[in-house]
């Protein structure tokens, strides 16, 4: 639900709304909702993922909440409609006293912000013709200056539940705002038509993020810019409490290079949606997830990033280097023990066998486009060309996302005559066959920082993966300790995308025995001495109680404390 063109897709036009959900007439605005959870030490917002959706993000977001006992915590979740999946996969611990779901459906919303008319505003033509210029005002404040208090006073008088005077969202019924759009927004060269109805999209979901109280928390926590940031910002706001943000990956670059079809390891700037060849419809929706991404920052007293070149590049979409910092993600380095011992008699095992060794190398993703088996394969193919025949790939993970790329997939092992070198599993439980693989290669077209390279490494298992997001951290970079030492890789980095260069680093880390052993071993360390989960969440935890104002815990890392920020930042 949450990436750009799922959106797009069903909010383009007056065309995609049935008839029966035309504004109906004279109603008037929700009254204050009766509170009905109890306040809590955080709430973490999630966009279509914890805890009803497994990944990356909700592995991590789990972790938070059950290393971290002594804070209770709410989870707001938003997501499309009542059809989307709302089975807890997780088990909810006790200290989470609540989940909260959120639809962005106009649908959903019906009641509320469809039966309003522009006579709701309680206002004279000239009052609605001001209000209608004070919105473009703001909307241009914050796009040419980024100042954002005017939306803000806007979203206080308008929208929120709480403290709002009139419905705002009425507005965009009258004559009077539709005299302003023409006048005022000329450069989205859409039709007056097709104005209102982008702009009408925009204010559902903005509605719908915005135009109930949340639950009252100490902290705000949202795992991405976008809606969670959205939401978490105003909530913050509305309770006078904390919001923190956290970017497990560029939500603005990641849903703009999805909206237009792009290779998703692109970057994307705050100016992009004024430059790019684009349709003017893209171009609105372009402008929606950027400006919101400048609109929240501000309100952040702390930006997490999960590697130190993701605040470089988020820097370019409006955030605040001053208040970001580096949380990684985190193991429990001891649950892979045992792991790790069975591969260090693995490498006994390729010293004595040498050339007649099989190299298991195992790809842990979906089976999706973004994720590059099919790149992969062609790698294979080059190297088997080459002369390494030794070569075994497993595949782990769901093949049922895109079918018709887990058939191209099939298809592809077959032409190129792969079938006794790659065997699909589907969906299994990684870390109960890790210990069977010399070689995790990662071929991603968009990663943050990948659980399962950091479980890869854990266990002593070197990686070849696409230089994207925080792979390179992860992995190719020199790492400096907090008593200085340097830990050097344990894998090698290749350009999304292509398959000789993968071809390339799979071929150096298996075609060096002794370099392997080196790589090897410092995938381990390098999980040892900085990617250990319980100085994570310690982190966490002091952060969440220096913004919220909460009694101290224990002997807890500072956040800011270097040994959480790898030496390149």
């Amino acid at each position: 639900m949450h990436k750009g063109n799922i959106l797009y897709a069903t909010l383009k036009s007056p065309d995609t709304l049935p008839k029966d959900i035309l504004p109906l007439r004279s109603a008037q605005p929700a009254a204050t909702s009766v509170p009905e959870y109890e306040d809590v030490d955080v709430a973490i917002v999630m966009e279509s993922t914890y805890p009803f959706l497994k990944g990356g993000v909700s592995a991590v977001v789990h972790d938070i909440v059950t290393h971290n006992p002594d804070l209770t915590y709410g989870i707001i979740h938003i997501t499309w409609d009542s059809n989307s999946p709302q089975t807890d996969l997780y088990g909810m611990p006790a200290n989470v006293r609540w989940v909260r779901t959120v639809f962005l459906s106009m649908e959903e919303h019906r009641k509320d912000f469809l039966a309003v008319t522009a006579k709701d505003l309680g206002m004279t033509s000239q009052q609605r013709t001001d209000l209608s210029h004070r919105l473009f005002d703001s909307l241009y404040a914050l796009s040419e200056f980024g100042d954002v208090e005017g939306l803000w006073q806007l979203i206080d008088e308008g929208l929120n539940e709480r403290t709002r005077q009139y419905p705002l969202w009425a507005l965009l019924g009258s004559k009077e705002f539709m005299q302003a759009l023409q006048e005022r927004l000329p450069q989205l060269n859409l039709s007056l038509a097709n104005s209102f109805w982008t702009l009408r999209n925009f204010f559902s979901l903005a509605f719908a993020v915005l135009g109930e109280t949340m639950p009252r928390a100490g902290v705000y926590h949202a795992h991405t810019t976008g809606y969670a940031s959205l939401l978490g910002a105003a909530a913050a706001r509305d309770h006078d409490t904390a919001f923190l943000l956290t970017e497990h990956n560029l939500y603005v670059r990641d849903t703009v290079n999805t909206l237009l079809d792009r290779n998703m390891a692109l970057s994307i700037t705050s100016e992009d949606y004024r430059t790019f060849d684009v349709t003017a419809e893209q171009r609105a929706w372009m402008a929606w997830w950027t400006e919101m991404g400048r609109f929240c920052y501000p309100s952040a007293r702390l930006i997490t990033y999960l590697y130190p070149s993701a605040i470089t590049e988020a820097a370019r979409l409006g955030t605040d280097i001053d208040k970001s910092v580096v949380v990684p993600n985190g193991m429990v380095i001891e649950e892979f023990d045992e792991k790790y011992r069975a591969r260090q008699r693995a490498l006994a095992t390729m010293e004595k066998e040498g050339s007649n060794y099989v190299w298991h190398l195992v790809y842990i993703a979906r089976v999706v486009p973004i994720k590059g088996l099919l790149d992969l394969l062609s790698s294979l193919e080059i190297l088997r060309d080459r002369g390494y025949p030794n070569i075994h790939l497993d595949v782990l993970g769901p093949t049922e996302h895109v079918p018709e790329y887990y058939e191209a997939c099939l298809a592809k092992i077959e032409a190129l005559g792969l079938t006794d070198h790659v065997t699909i599993h589907g969906t299994v439980h990684v870390r109960d066959m890790l210990d069977q693989f010399d070689l995790l290669v990662l071929p991603s077209y968009n990663e943050g920082q990948p659980i399962v390279i950091l479980e890869a490494m854990a266990a002593g298992i070197p990686t070849v993966g696409s230089d994207v997001g925080g792979v390179a951290q992860q992995i190719a970079d020199n790492l400096i300790t907090p008593d200085g030492r340097t830990i050097g890789p344990c894998g090698e980095t290749v350009t999304p995308g292509d398959v000789h260069q993968m071809a390339d680093g799979i071929q150096a880390v298996i075609g060096n025995l002794d370099g392997y052993a080196a790589y090897a071993a410092n995938a381990r360390l390098r999980v040892q001495e900085l990617f250990q989960m319980h100085e994570v969440m310690s982190s966490y935890n002091q952060i969440y109680r220096a913004l919220g104002d909460l009694p101290a815990s224990g002997d807890l890392l500072d956040p800011l404390d270097d040994e959480l920020v790898p030496a390149e930042l």
